[in-house]
């Protein structure tokens, strides 16, 4: 196809996998982990970017691409500035749904949960690793906020340099969130758009984290 296909006829057969109940892992976070290793093996660019969906106080939808830096038992977790559009949203309405698209194995994964911060002391030491030009980019951008040019962050990027030098303090308004999942969502493309499709929803009240996994029609 070339561009100027017209946008009624840009579609692909999906036939390269299937899924199956008795593929599925009990557990979401464990299934997620075979199919996150599986699109790193694959050399899908940036496996761990996702869409972030967040609501506005007015309840207006807001998405973005987010990298994710960790998920284990408690959750999915990614750090950013406290103070952007996200972290208002999510301070006022503290729910959010990820999106993860491996369109190389016609895949997705959709998760969705409550939101809260990490400890400090998690966030603390994520912001340590950081290359030390994403930390100096964490402490000179004021994010969401209206700037007159790019300048504006050059010169607060050099004057932070001239201050910090090589150890930069991590930011009070910047650090970690983690996403509790209570719903995740496996898709993997078929052919004639009849996808398999798997829900994992968190049961209430068992006093564990147990799962009722459901094949949703595509």
């Amino acid at each position: 196809m070339n561009a100027t296909t017209p946008l009624a006829d840009l579609r692909r057969d999906y036939k390269l996998a299937s899924l199956d109940a008795a593929d599925l892992a009990a557990d979401p976070i464990e299934q997620f982990a075979r199919w996150f290793e599986q699109a790193q093996r694959a050399q899908v660019p940036e496996p761990n970017a996702m869409t972030l969906a967040t609501v506005t106080a007015d309840l207006r939808p807001s998405a973005r691409i987010v990298l994710l830096k960790g998920f284990d038992a408690q959750g999915m977790s990614f750090f950013t500035n406290y103070e952007s559009r996200k972290g208002e949203e999510l301070a006022t309405r503290p729910h959010a749904c990820l999106v993860f698209n491996w369109l190389e194995l016609e895949r997705q994964v959709r998760i969705e949960g409550r939101v809260e911060k990490v400890a400090a002391a998690e966030s603390d030491s994520y912001f340590k690793i950081r290359p030390l030009a994403s930390r100096y980019g964490a402490l000179a951008s004021p994010q969401s906020r209206v700037i007159a040019d790019r300048q504006v962050l050059i010169d607060r990027e050099n004057n932070l340099r001239s201050q910090y030098g090589e150890d930069p303090p991590r930011p009070a308004h910047w650090g970690g969130y983690r996403v509790i999942p209570e719903q995740f969502e496996f898709w993997q493309g078929r052919r004639s758009r009849l996808h398999d499709r798997f829900r994992y929803l968190l049961k209430d009240g068992t006093g564990t984290r147990a799962w009722q996994i459901d094949r949703l029609a595509p």
